[in-house]
């Protein structure tokens, strides 16, 4: 029985590769920049008043990542915010190797087509170290999502990690694995 390869990974084998080494000219395939992991991350605000946000919050990114989220504290006290050293405040889950390609298959296939008035992803996320932001407005873009069960609408952050060392690299990687950039006006 042969391993199962994502469409995406593949994708990136057989033809990014290629693509990319001629475009930025590497003398070796190893130089082509890559993507390491993908982060979902999402801050419960409310968490602090409200213990069983945080529970619906890791189920979401559970069931959206199809991986198990773990629960991120506070790393310290801000009174304004009533918040205190170690409490509860977010979710997260960090994608890596075939489950990475996998999400970002339904993200760019599924998920991000169903975002209302969508024209691209902003190009303006990148970091100057070749990762690159995406913010999130609404969890129900993803088909995994039952819209019935949820109890409040709340964002997310995606976060590409990449080995590329500028964000042009990153974006010409980013771009032939088929996230939608906006285009830019002429």
């Amino acid at each position: 029985m042969e391993a199962y390869i994502p469409r995406l990974k593949n994708e990136y084998k057989t033809n990014i590769t290629n693509k990319l080494k001629e475009i930025f000219s590497y003398k070796n395939v190893m130089q082509v920049p890559r993507l390491q992991k993908i982060v979902l991350n999402k801050g419960v605000g409310g968490a602090v008043a409200d213990k069983k946000l945080i529970d619906y919050a890791v189920d979401e990114l559970t069931q959206i990542a199809g991986q198990k989220a773990i629960v991120t504290y506070s790393k310290k006290d801000i009174a304004n915010f009533k918040l205190r050293k170690g409490m509860p405040i977010g979710a997260k889950v960090t994608l890596r190797k075939e489950r990475m390609y996998e999400f970002l298959d339904r993200l760019i296939t599924a998920s991000l087509p169903r975002v209302r008035d969508f024209n691209g992803v902003n190009d303006k996320g990148f970091d100057r170290r070749g990762n690159y932001n995406l913010g999130i407005k609404e969890q129900i873009i993803f088909p995994e999502i039952n819209i019935d069960k949820i109890n409040k609408i709340s964002g997310m952050d995606i976060t590409f990690v990449t080995s590329a060392n500028t964000d042009k690299e990153a974006k010409a990687l980013l771009s032939e694995l088929g996230l939608p950039f906006k285009k830019e006006k002429k």
